[in-house]
């Protein structure tokens, strides 16, 4: 049943650890969103863990894995499984999209400020539709679907949810200024961090 469904996700980790891929390993390069295979051997530096997935850092490039191939990077996988309770709330939407991290920023996509709009209502066939506005850092980054699709499966898993769409916008663009405060604390900023005339600080090339 759907209100029985459980799944996994990594705790929000920072690291510089560095492995070689026990084995080829899928991945997808950051900010193309194009998919590779990493052979065997390639040794990696993780920067992230978080959500349901690693950022790794090789040759220069940024790549994210998935959560499914950490015995690829020699880990035992996710450690966090979390069970979803039986019946829907609007809680449970928002501690869901707070699972999705954006690969390049340690930051889930709720606290950067990226989710535009949320709204939930009955489907009607029945149960749960629930449409999404969401942005990025910037316009044009590869990453869109990505992310896109990691916020579509995380809400379709949810008890009595029966619709998710999800729109990518950029009207009005992001900026630094949607970040909640404990989003800025930890990217050590100052709370007026963002406000007009700021310059993004992040070091991100689109």
């Amino acid at each position: 049943m759907k209100g029985n469904t459980s799944f996994t996700t990594i705790a929000m980790i920072i690291t510089n650890q560095t492995v070689a891929l026990k084995r080829d390993c899928a991945a997808i390069a950051i900010p193309s969103g194009t998919k590779q295979l990493l052979p065997a051997g390639t040794s990696v530096r993780i920067t992230q863990a978080a959500g349901t997935s690693y950022t790794v850092s090789a040759s220069g490039a940024l790549y994210r894995i998935e959560g499914t191939d950490a015995d690829a990077l020699g880990l035992s996988g996710p450690a966090t499984e979390m069970h979803t309770p039986p019946t829907f709330s609007e809680r449970m939407v928002w501690d869901q999209l707070k699972t999705v991290y954006d690969p390049e920023i340690p930051v889930n996509i709720v606290d950067l400020g990226l989710i535009y709009a949320c709204e939930i209502g009955d489907d009607e066939q029945g149960g749960k539709k629930i449409d999404v506005a969401m942005s990025l850092t910037a316009p044009g980054c590869g990453m869109s679907d990505v992310l896109k699709a990691d916020v579509e499966t995380k809400l379709a898993r949810l008890p009595e949810v029966k619709q998710v769409k999800v729109q990518v916008v950029f009207d009005p663009p992001w900026t630094p200024g949607r970040m909640s405060e404990a989003a800025k604390l930890q990217l050590g900023f100052d709370l007026d961090y963002g406000g007009a005339g700021t310059q993004s600080a992040f070091p991100i090339l689109r």
